[in-house]
């Protein structure tokens, strides 16, 4: 049913194959536009998107602390406020069966 077709890239202007297998994907998940970007422009695409990291997401800022159970020095995503205790990993995942 599906052929492979050369396309070209609209980011760096090469040529690349919409492989059949690729394009039974794209109708399974019924996408109607073909891909306008080489598979190397759509990652890098992709990695500048997310920031460069895996998650999605920019990294958190951590801040330093001590766990208030065992006196380790630890690192949590958020300011510790003082009034309240905070728990290194280890400490944090018993108590809240993590």
């Amino acid at each position: 049913m599906f052929e492979d077709k050369t396309l070209n890239c609209k980011d760096c202007g090469s040529d690349f194959v919409f492989t059949a297998s690729e394009q039974q994907f794209y109708a399974d998940k019924g996408f109607a536009n073909e891909p306008g970007r080489c598979p190397e422009c759509r990652a890098a695409r992709k990695a500048a998107n997310r920031g460069g990291n895996s998650y999605g997401r920019e990294r958190r800022q951590m801040y330093d602390a001590v766990c208030s159970a065992c006196g380790k020095e630890t690192q949590v995503p958020f300011q510790p406020r003082g009034d309240k205790p905070v728990y290194c990993r280890d400490c944090y995942k018993p108590r809240n069966n993590w």
